[in-house]
């Protein structure tokens, strides 16, 4: 069974630790097998790309994954890295509530 994360791809994170860390992004994918995120402009990585009929050639800088416990979400209200719990609302929808602030986390 797949682990469930509580960071979800479109959400605004930070790296905490790493060569990156204090840069933020968008979550771009979801790596669910081996624990890991792409993060847009961040752990950018050079590769040769060999030319294609869709492609050009040469040096192209692209995104490398990040394991999931090296970034933590932005709070939306104070844009500072944060903890992420969950509430039910009284309507019965379950939300994801930033620790930090207390606001809720839009999907």
């Amino acid at each position: 069974m797949a682990q469930k994360f509580r960071i979800k791809k479109g959400d605004m994170v930070c790296v905490i630790t790493g060569k990156d860390k204090g840069k933020s992004g968008q979550v771009i994918k979801m790596l669910r097998e081996d624990n890991r995120v792409l993060v847009q402009g961040v752990n950018m990585i050079k590769r040769h790309q060999k030319q294609t009929m869709a492609q050009e050639g040469g040096i192209v800088e692209k995104e490398a994954s990040l394991h999931i416990s090296n970034v933590a979400h932005i709070d939306p209200k104070s844009k500072k890295p944060t903890r992420v719990s969950y509430k039910t609302l009284a309507d019965g929808r379950k939300v994801r509530v930033a620790k930090r602030s207390g606001e809720t986390i839009e999907d």
